[in-house]
């Protein structure tokens, strides 16, 4: 009896175990965090510019301006309200046709071809992927405090600051076609917001992460939307 129940014991044990692991995978290796619904409006913060405003909300900054009748210069200011959802009517058109049937769905749209890129740093130690409190999936990268930190593709640079949370001190540049990409927990910026940048210039210098390790965190978006960024760094 006795070797009957250390043997029930040790199936349990083992299936719990079994579980327990399944689970950690599943944290591990999932999708994307599921971002909650950005608030239907926002006030505009000292420092704050349409980039970063998309950026914390996983929205496209051009879908903001054309809600808001922003211009093509994106300019906002302190104090300005703004509608961070389609206006009323304006929503995306339900999959259902007049019969009550579901309509086809429609495949989503290749992405837009993205430029050029380059290692934001030479060298370093990718370390892997990891997830920010706004919801984007970016790498890390160690390497030495004041390691210089290269665009990764030519583009105007349209945030420099500290005012998103989990990013340090950051720089956002825009490419072309939609494309963003993300350089945070700098040391020192060397870059101002309006800047015209090229692919390999130095924009920044490499400072400490959350765990006072020195390292990049390096992001890439397109249309609001993260993307892995080893999906489009040239190899090594």
């Amino acid at each position: 009896m006795h070797g009957k129940s250390a043997d029930r014991r040790f199936t349990l044990l083992k299936s719990c175990g079994a579980l327990l692991a399944a689970a950690v995978l599943v944290v591990a290796c999932g999708g994307e965090p599921r971002r909650s619904q950005p608030p239907e409006y926002y006030t505009v913060r000292k420092g704050d510019t349409l980039y970063s405003i998309g950026w914390r909300h996983g929205l496209d900054y051009r879908d903001i301006a054309r809600w808001n009748g922003i211009g093509r210069d994106y300019r906002i200011d302190v104090g300005q309200r703004l509608r961070l959802r389609p206006p009323s009517g304006r929503a995306h058109a339900s999959t259902r046709g007049s019969g009550g049937s579901a309509s086809p769905r429609t495949p989503p749209a290749p992405l837009p071809q993205p430029p050029p890129w380059v290692w934001p740093v030479t060298g370093g130690v990718v370390v892997g992927q990891v997830r920010q409190p706004s919801g984007g999936v970016g790498l890390r990268i160690d390497g030495t405090l004041g390691q210089p930190v290269f665009a990764a593709a030519d583009g105007k640079v349209v945030y420099t600051g500290s005012a998103l949370r989990g990013y340090g001190q950051l720089v956002i540049v825009n490419h072309a076609r939609g494309w963003l990409t993300a350089y945070g927990h700098n040391s020192a910026v060397l870059v101002g917001e309006g800047d015209e940048v090229r692919a390999g210039q130095r924009i920044a210098a490499m400072g400490l992460g959350p765990n006072q390790q020195p390292m990049l965190y390096f992001e890439v978006r397109i249309e609001g939307k993260p993307v892995d960024p080893l999906t489009q760094l040239p190899r090594r």
